[in-house]
């Protein structure tokens, strides 16, 4: 007699199973459709290529997440400096690049020179999508042409849309690659080195 009991038991924890699964599935079933909804979050991550070389002085970069920052100390040289830096942007959503620098009067210049896909994960819009305000915009022009800055609070750079149709944070083949020529006064002096950051975010495009 227990036994039957405990079988009957069994078959009614089965059928109460069946019925909360097929219940969802026949309210479904009658609309003809399944409706998923899920949320990704927007991401914008930024580095620099491996091969950055930072010319006529010593450079130390660390880029985490959104933002790169590059430690410009001297080496010994003297003069102006002239510094191109190849920005990597790989983004789920349309974002805005902003740069600053510290001491902020030692850059004269910070111009797009020019801009590229790395590979076929890249959006078609990414390249022609790019807006740059014009003071900060040498692509197709003299790179020589110039406005002064001031870069003592950060200062939008850039914007465009969507860059990174799949891949990882590190693959090749899905990055907008951003190169930058940074135009400095003079050397960083000893023990005094200068300090430039970009970060990015997720963000709707300047018109």
């Amino acid at each position: 007699m227990p036994a039957k009991r405990l079988r009957l038991t069994r078959v009614h924890v089965f059928t109460l199973t069946a019925l909360m699964l097929v219940l969802p599935a026949a309210a479904n079933a009658q609309t003809g459709r399944v409706t998923l909804q899920a949320t990704v979050s927007e991401t914008v991550a930024l580095s620099v290529l491996p091969n950055f070389s930072s010319g006529d002085v010593d450079a130390d970069v660390i880029s985490s997440g959104n933002t790169v920052r590059i430690t410009l100390s001297s080496s010994g040289a003297k003069g102006a400096v002239v510094i191109r830096v190849p920005l990597l942007v790989r983004s789920n959503s349309s974002f805005k690049l902003l740069a600053s620098v510290d001491p902020a009067a030692v850059i004269t210049q910070l111009s797009v020179l020019n801009v590229r896909a790395t590979g076929e994960l890249v959006s078609p819009q990414a390249v022609n999508g790019l807006n740059v305000p014009q003071q900060f915009d040498s692509r197709g022009r003299d790179e020589n042409a110039f406005s002064s800055l001031d870069l003592s609070q950060p200062l939008l750079v850039l914007s465009g849309p969507r860059v990174s149709l799949g891949g990882m944070p590190n693959s090749p083949n899905n990055a907008l690659q951003i190169n930058l020529l940074i135009r400095l006064r003079q050397q960083p002096g000893h023990g005094s080195p200068i300090h430039l950051t970009f970060a990015a975010t997720a963000g709707p495009p300047i018109q």
